[in-house]
């Protein structure tokens, strides 16, 4: 109960933090808003259609992986401020596991990252893309996962940071690449090879590939899911374990 208990508070603060913050409420429409009626709007005007799906409908569930992807990456930043402020050496001293720790700041970023994409599938009717009940709820599902791999892996990242500005640095050399690797803005299947295999080890890759799976009814051609569902699921599933696991042993470096 104290381990379930530690766990509560640190997902109930980042929580509230979030809900009071009305600049992130507002930005987390104004991205994908940006992406899909600016860029995407442009970009289809160079890429046909195919089996009846459009450019804007394509990158649909790239977008929504980047809101999973900045905010639940992002959500580790708040270990930093911990530490300037000295709060992270309350909890440390709190009688918990550090995997606790990680856990829960794992899953105050999926909680974040969950309710952004809930108000980012408000946008569904704009891009003439038709989801039943069951699928909205398991494209909830499958963006929970991947929102709790991707804040997974920026807690082992932040635990190598000291400073706010180092790691906002470091950020942004892996959160871009995580984006365009992703197959959001085109299909995995038509890069280099060289950049397949980079894409073969983002965990974003197979998240958005999955929402595809979801979204979209597309067997074959460019624009059809890069992977079976199946392995999506399980490469999501062992990364989120694997950065779990590694984020507690090296939590301890942050103390």
């Amino acid at each position: 109960m104290i381990e379930l208990n530690a766990i509560y508070v640190i997902v109930m603060r980042e929580l509230k933090k979030f809900l009071r913050e009305r600049s992130r409420l507002v930005s987390t429409m104004a991205r994908p808003l940006l992406w899909l009626f600016l860029v995407g709007a442009g970009l289809s005007r160079l890429v046909a259609p195919e089996g009846g799906l459009s450019y804007t409908q394509f990158i649909f569930p790239g977008i929504v992986g980047m809101t999973i992807l900045f905010s639940a990456i992002f959500s580790s930043i708040s270990i930093i401020w911990d530490k300037e402020f000295g709060f992270l050496k309350e909890i440390l001293v709190a009688p918990v596991r550090r995997s606790s720790i990680v856990l829960g700041k794992a899953l105050s970023g999926t909680a974040v990252s969950t309710l952004q994409v809930a108000v980012v599938l408000l946008l569904l009717p704009l891009v003439d893309i038709r989801l039943g009940p069951w699928e909205v709820l398991a494209t909830l599902l499958v963006a929970a996962l991947l929102a709790f791999t991707i804040a997974s892996l920026g807690i082992v990242i932040a635990t190598f940071y000291e400073s706010y500005e180092s790691f906002s640095v470091i950020m942004n050399f892996v959160v871009m690449p995580m984006f365009f690797l992703s197959g959001a803005m085109y299909p995995v299947k038509l890069l280099p090879l060289l950049l397949r295999y980079a894409s073969s080890i983002n965990p974003l890759t197979y998240g958005v590939d999955a929402l595809k799976h979801i979204m979209f009814d597309l067997a074959q051609g460019p624009m059809s899911p890069d992977f079976t569902l199946g392995t999506d699921l399980a490469v999501l599933l062992s990364c989120s374990v694997l950065f779990v696991a590694l984020g507690s042993r090296l939590f301890a470096r942050v103390a």
